[in-house]
């Protein structure tokens, strides 16, 4: 029943059997210890497992906040708690579960980063699409943008999932769902223009069929799309944000200004869940609450 001992059989079950991650387990670890001290600090001894209940695990969220925790810190610790708890209920060491009825604290909804559209036209624009290198990253941004595409969706495409003729392109997303997206016409021109240059990249073609390829013959990575963007964003935009994603949240916050349904957006984005889209209609509402603000003689 000594906690000690049973965070440390429960760090064990999740690097065993589990098969967590090395920095998952330190989170975990980190956290419980957290717990103990709280507990020790507020019962001058470390009650054990069977006397602890809801009301004692509330209190350690006010005490964190008290370290100046963010609440995201916050929720990861309570959570690393809540399964340690859940796995001491599984096995029949504690009667009922006390973490169950603590409620994790909400985190504040940020609005996504974006681009304005004349951000997107100079960011494009920058490129030098006469040469190889250049054609590939500006198809690569007009697919980001004019698909709204996640990085990892566009790095993953096959020449044959691009169909000219229907100006559509076909994506694997999250859980291998497949959805068909609309090809924007600047879209279809960059990737045409790429098209013909993408031979001249490299001679080697190890991932022949990949869309996009790196000098070294293999696919475009994350790590080399993510520093082509961010490099090419410097001084095209205010935003702090400099990622392929922020490309994915312009696309849906330009369609949204411009009055696109939003179950249409959340298809195209391939969300599970309108409620993910939602933040786009959000941002839009605050987008015109500022100009109303700014504009208006009486506002």
């Amino acid at each position: 029943m000594n906690l000690v001992n049973l965070s440390k059989q429960f760090l064990e079950y999740c690097r065993v059997e589990k098969n967590f991650s090395q920095n998952t387990v330190i989170a975990y670890s980190y956290a419980i210890n957290q717990f103990i001290d709280f507990l020790e600090d507020s019962f001058s001894y470390i009650p054990v497992a069977t006397e602890i209940n809801a009301a004692d695990i509330r209190p350690f969220l006010g005490w964190l906040h008290d370290l100046e925790l963010s609440k995201a810190t916050l929720k990861l610790r309570l959570s690393a708690i809540k399964s340690f708890f859940k796995y001491l209920f599984k096995k029949n060491i504690i009667v009922t579960n006390p973490a169950s009825a603590v409620s994790s604290p909400k985190l504040d909804k940020k609005l996504p980063t974006f681009l304005m559209v004349d951000e997107v036209t100079k960011l494009i624009e920058s490129f030098d699409i006469t040469k190889p290198d250049g054609a590939r990253n500006a198809a690569l941004v007009e697919l980001l943008y004019g698909s709204g595409l996640r990085i990892s969706e566009a790095l993953n495409l096959n020449m044959n999932e691009i169909d000219f003729y229907q100006n559509l392109v076909r994506v694997e997303g999250k859980g291998r769902k497949q959805r068909i997206v609309p090809l924007s016409g600047k879209s279809l021109i960059a990737l045409k223009t790429y098209q013909s240059l993408r031979s001249y990249i490299t001679d080697k073609q190890k991932d022949a069929n990949a869309l996009f390829l790196s000098h070294s013959g293999k696919r475009l990575t994350p790590a080399m799309a993510y520093y082509i963007i961010h490099s090419a964003m410097a001084g095209k935009t205010e935003s702090t944000k400099r990622s392929p994603h922020v490309l994915r949240h312009s696309f849906a916050t330009h369609l949204m200004d411009n009055g696109a349904d939003i179950k249409s957006v959340s298809e195209m984005l391939g969300h599970s869940s309108l409620s993910t889209t939602q933040v786009y209609t959000h941002l839009s509402i605050e987008r015109l609450r500022a100009a109303y603000n700014q504009a208006h003689p009486r506002a």
